[in-house]
């Protein structure tokens, strides 16, 4: 083994470490690593950047804009109408729930797909009463199936093709994956709809996580000034310290049966007024008896009080690019920011009771916001959260439904017959979807998930260096070390295997770009076609149903869902087992050695 050779798998080794600790960004640990590679001269400087400008890497950006466009004009909403008529039964409602969302994310990206159907599947299972958690983990492994299906569905295709294209001259097309991918994603998404979802924890199918952080009865009181209280004559403003001191928000205030949009902080305040107040029990408790209010009683602590006129209550997911995510409530200065209240936040099912202050937002959590409906609206946009309630069309938008499908298969047949190169294709149907105004100029830049972008960016000069150091050499050295009578069934079912559970603990876009060089080696090595290994790349990549933290879906339904980390491999693991025993026999059919 070569100084370069130890250099590279020490990098590698290192990188991997740091995605699966998750202290720090996948796209930060990226970025360390490729300047890293460079400074070891595993990559030259003059091609540290090529990867930005890789065809798989805009694709992707492409592909998310595109799916965007399809989301504001309502060409999904159509497709999520079926849901509702189903939601009766069980195994019909996660079956058309899986199913929808697999059909939309093999042509949308399969975060966003989920992110349409996901307030969907709460409002459906809250109807029909049903736990979130029975249905969220369905739709979420059918969004991922249905990824394997076509060229744009998932990145791992992008880059296995993109990949192909520079080994051995030529990618793979729109529907090349289809055969296998489609086949694959049909039985996968009748196992959860059927079977898997019965192998759920009773606990999680009972419990609605949903509800409970509805359920503000506790937290959330109305308390009267009196007429001799200390605080007539004076201003809320003058009174903060002492709500700051007891970590109790003003979030209403109501005089003489009128209730207010926005608190009046610097007005007088006058016996009988009415504050609606946000804090733990025991908080209230103490802060109503320094200030010597009291409670109106009962009757008037529902959620109802919060939403009357323009003053709403949303509920959101923390996201992975969410500006929350690893941040406290204290440091985002919500109401001065955007003027509105953090009212409650939930993690994996269980309500925060404690200071909200101090709590550290993570991926998955749901917090509830309140103020007025235009500036929730604003910040949900602009902290990156994920509403669970739906979003509705944008104005204007909903007649152009049919020029955004028009351009995306004018896209899809130019590339599938050769006119344009693909990432060419849908980088002008993306343009072509901005002067529509199907994606307005300022959510172009937000739509795409930058961080997916710099991990690609950084990952494939990275992956590149596997074949230029000899580096993918000295492990298919290994790997045929073990055995000299090896087939290359027997390695292309030990190829899918090692993706797979690679990609249960990294980001499925650096699996690909990992595996897929060893794939092509292990082809030549063998002296046979490289397509059936690098097909083994794409369905394992995509395959991450054992844990959380392996695809960016299963993060997003921890918390609305109520799940616990070991709930995964659950249901993942016999569909894993599945997927080897469809994929492989497939794989072997439409692309032979």
């Amino acid at each position: 083994m070569t100084a370069a050779q130890l250099a590279l798998f020490s990098l590698l080794g290192v990188t991997l470490f740091l995605f699966v600790w998750g202290r720090w960004r996948y796209d930060v640990v990226a970025l360390v690593s490729l300047m890293t590679a460079v400074l070891l001269g595993l990559v030259p400087a003059e091609g540290a950047f090529a990867g930005f400008g890789h065809p798989a890497t805009i694709t992707v950006a492409a592909v998310l804009v595109i799916s965007r466009a399809l989301a504001n004009t309502g060409v999904v909403d159509l497709a999520s109408r079926i849901v509702t008529p189903l939601s009766r039964f069980p195994s019909a409602h996660i079956g058309a729930l899986s199913g929808v969302g697999g059909l939309l994310s093999a042509f949308i990206n399969n975060v966003g797909a989920l992110a349409l159907l996901m307030p969907v599947a709460v409002q459906t299972a809250v109807k029909a009463g049903r736990s979130p958690g029975m249905v969220l983990m369905p739709l979420s492994f059918g969004t991922i199936l249905g990824g394997l299906a076509t060229l744009i569905g998932t990145p791992p295709n992008i880059i296995v093709a993109a990949i192909r294209q520079d080994s051995l001259g030529d990618a793979f097309g729109m529907f090349d994956f289809t055969p296998v991918g489609g086949t694959v994603a049909l039985c996968g998404v009748l196992f959860v709809s059927l079977i898997g979802w019965r192998l759920i924890p009773a606990e999680r199918r009972r419990r609605s996580p949903h509800q409970d952080l509805l359920d503000i009865e506790d937290y959330v009181a109305e308390a009267r000034i009196g007429r001799k209280s200390k605080m007539v004559g004076k201003t809320l403003k003058d009174f903060f310290p002492i709500f700051d001191e007891h970590d109790v928000l003003v979030v209403g205030m109501a005089r003489r049966r009128k209730r207010y949009p926005r608190v009046r902080v610097s007005e007088p305040l006058r016996g009988d007024d009415i504050l609606i107040l946000e804090g733990g029990p025991e908080d209230l408790d103490r802060c109503m008896a320094a200030l010597g209010l009291k409670f109106v009683g009962t009757e008037g602590t529902k959620a109802s009080l919060l939403s009357t006129g323009d003053i709403g209550i949303v509920e959101a997911v923390v996201v992975g690019d969410s500006t929350l995510d690893g941040r406290t409530a204290g440091s985002l200065r919500l109401q001065h920011r955007f003027g509105v209240n953090l009212l409650g936040v939930s993690r994996q099912g269980r309500p925060h009771r404690d200071r909200l202050r101090a709590f550290q937002f993570r991926i998955g959590d749901i917090v509830m916001l309140h103020g007025e409906t235009e500036r929730l609206n604003e910040a949900v946009s602009t902290l990156g959260l994920l509403p669970l309630t739906g979003r509705g069309l944008q104005v204007g938008l909903r007649g152009r439904a049919s020029m955004a499908v028009a351009i995306f298969i004018s896209a899809v047949a130019a590339a599938a017959f050769g006119v344009l190169p693909f990432p060419i294709a849908l980088g002008i149907a993306a343009v072509a979807m901005v002067l529509l105004n199907a994606v307005p100029l300022r959510e172009m830049y937000t739509t795409v998930d930058w961080p997916v972008i710099v991990l690609l960016g950084a990952m494939i000069p990275i992956g590149g260096a596997l074949q230029t150091t000899g580096a993918a050499d000295v492990l298919l050295d290994a790997l045929f070390g073990v055995s000299s009578t090896v087939t290359p069934a027997v390695v292309m079912v030990l190829i899918l295997v090692v993706t797979m559970t690679l990609s249960d603990v990294l980001n499925n876009a650096a699996t690909a770009v990992v595996m897929a060089p060893i794939a092509i080696g292990a082809a030549d090595r063998l002296g046979v076609s490289a397509d059936p290994m690098l097909m083994a790349v794409a369905v394992g990549a995509s395959c991450a149903f054992l844990t959380p933290i392996g695809h960016q879906n299963n993060a997003l339904i921890l918390g609305p869902g109520g799940y616990a980390f070991g709930d995964y491999w659950r249901i993942g693991l016999p569909l894993e087992i599945l997927i080897v025993a469809v994929s492989v026999p497939m794989i072997l059919w439409v692309w032979p050695f």
